[in-house]
């Protein structure tokens, strides 16, 4: 009878970086080097049916005014994005829920509970141009890519400790798991939200927006999550950064948006 090959440390950490070097992009306007594992056609494909289930799950807006804003607003910061093949639609959802999302392939969402914290165009232009962001930097099929490798590198963990103790096992595999979320997958979330809240203040600036809006905006919304009693989570378990971080990296990245910035 067979028994599995066992795969040493190195073998296994070998392993993982082929598939890191696999396929290597590189983020426009920040130059940081991303591993991808899906194309560009796949990733739209499961934006666009994400979307449309979404459209005929939820209540959209029939406000004519805000819906004339929030297209004009994302057809300024759409033109200034660079991602080809790109099928852009902005659509603004009835919820309270005071967010706003983007979808491979330049699918973005704006939930009617985040107006008051935006308040004008420029502060809308803060949020699209946070959102088309990532659908520019592929942020998506970047969580979905490392999933793919922290799924392969747990199966090559378990290959590797095959004939080990079942109780090592055990604990190695919870250690895996807990050291792949809260060491890497949590830090890359975070990572990849300050990387479109900088991309997008390029964006609102070559738009023609004020990119000094956005620490406002940022700040308002730091005052909405206080008085939902938000902010208790600890910072190295959030997908996102402390809204006080957001907004001293905002302030460190302005005079490169304000060399962009287009008044129109």
């Amino acid at each position: 009878m067979r028994t599995s090959p066992r795969l040493s440390w190195c073998q296994v950490a070998a392993l993982l970086a082929c598939l890191l070097f696999t396929g290597c992009l590189t983020v426009p306007e920040t130059g940081r080097r991303q591993v991808m594992l899906i194309s560009s056609s796949q990733e739209m494909q499961l934006g666009l049916t994400a979307f449309q289930q979404l459209k005929k799950d939820t209540p959209v807006s029939r406000d004519p005014a805000l819906n004339a804003m929030v297209q004009r607003v994302g057809r300024r910061i759409a033109a200034v994005a660079s991602l080809p093949g790109a099928q852009w639609e902005f659509v603004v959802f009835d919820s309270k829920e005071a967010n706003a999302f983007c979808l491979p392939g330049g699918k973005v969402g704006i939930y009617t509970g985040i107006l008051p914290i935006t308040k004008d165009e420029a502060g809308m232009a803060t949020v699209i141009g946070h959102e088309v962001a990532h659908a520019v930097a592929r942020h998506g099929a970047e969580r979905v890519s490392e999933g793919m490798l922290l799924q392969t590198g747990g199966g090559l963990l378990g290959v590797s400790l095959s004939n080990a103790d079942p109780r090592t096992q055990v604990l190695v595999r919870a250690a895996y798991g807990i050291g792949a979320k809260v060491g890497r997958e949590l830090p890359h979330s975070r990572g990849q939200e300050s990387e479109a809240d900088h991309i997008g203040l390029i964006y609102m600036a070559r738009a023609g927006y004020d990119p000094e809006a956005a620490v406002g905006f940022w700040q308002r919304f730091s005052d909405y999550t206080r008085s939902q009693a938000g902010g208790g989570t600890p910072a190295f378990l959030r997908t996102h950064p402390l809204d006080t971080v957001r907004i001293q990296q905002i302030q460190q990245w302005m005079p490169e948006a304000k060399a962009n910035y287009r008044p129109q």
